[in-house]
């Protein structure tokens, strides 16, 4: 056995008994066949947001400055819409979506920082589930996460403690309810208090608590990449791991050594199909 399935099966094992936070970052869009119908990254994302809203030259490519400049000089209805625009598409769960949606109920834990609805999706069979959806201060002061059922009604915070899984979408979704924090305001506000873990709900601090988080479509190039994942795995488990093809930058690489998360080097969709097929062959192996 070489080292790829060793450590394959390692996080299987750790996955069916749900030692493992899946944590989703945009590029998990990439595994969409023949391409994904909404942005797949903030360099994409912020393409188009500026294609129907002009900024100013310095921060076209800068997703949160672009988003705040449309929010204070068009109007925080322009930057929803742009959102809702951006993200209204269908998105069909991936295979990687659904073999998640798969996985034992334990209560299952997913954490998703994009705006998509496809891991929503995916879990729709699951009746005791739901979603927690971060929202913006600019919209809903003094209001951290809004909880919702599988079917979008929303739900009571006491609810999230009978649900055996959990889809944690820190950034706000397209669905059901157009949440999005995208601009620096946004941001600003969440993580003035993010330190002390006050936007988190209390059933994610919960359940993440000795757990391993395994990076998915994620990258850690910018301050706030970091900042959210070094706190949504605050008071885990001491050894994760991350999908990181090519080069790191360096931040990136300090921040895999400060968090003990080792590296994947691996394009994930080969890592996922691994995955998925290792998972497929043990349950064969077990049921012979």
């Amino acid at each position: 056995m070489d080292k790829t399935d060793t450590l394959l099966n390692e996080i299987i094992a750790h996955l069916e008994v749900g030692g493992i936070v899946p944590y989703l970052g945009p590029g998990v869009l990439d595994l969409v066949p023949g391409g994904s119908p909404v942005p797949n990254s903030p360099a994409a994302l912020v393409q188009q947001m500026v294609a129907k809203s002009s900024v100013p030259h310095k921060i076209r490519n800068n997703l949160t400055a672009a988003a705040q400049y449309i929010e204070n000089f068009k109007h925080r209805k322009t930057l929803v819409g742009h959102m809702t625009d951006a993200f209204t598409p269908e998105v069909s769960p991936t295979f990687l979506h659904e073999y998640l949606a798969s996985l034992p109920r334990k209560p299952l834990l997913i954490v998703d920082t994009w705006y998509d609805n496809a891991m929503a999706t995916a879990l729709q069979s699951r009746l005791l589930s739901g979603q927690l959806q971060g929202v913006s201060q600019s919209e809903h002061f003094g209001t951290w996460i809004h909880y919702f059922r599988p079917d979008g009604a929303r739900a009571d915070p006491f609810e999230a403690d009978t649900w055996d899984t959990l889809l944690y979408k820190p950034l706000g979704s397209i669905a059901p309810a157009k949440n999005f924090l995208v601009s620096d305001t946004d941001f600003v506000e969440v993580l003035t208090e993010i330190d002390i873990q006050t936007p988190i709900p209390a059933i994610v601090q919960q359940l993440r608590t000795g757990r391993h988080f395994l990076f998915l479509g994620c990258r850690f190039r910018n301050q706030l990449e970091r900042t959210f994942a070094r706190q949504v795995m605050k008071r885990s488990s001491d050894i994760h791991w991350a999908v990181l093809p090519g080069e790191l930058t360096r931040n990136e690489a300090r921040f895999l050594k400060e968090q003990n998360i080792q590296r994947i080097d691996m394009q994930l969709d080969e890592f996922a199909r691994l995955l998925v097929g290792a998972s497929q062959d043990n349950k064969v192996a077990a049921a012979a």
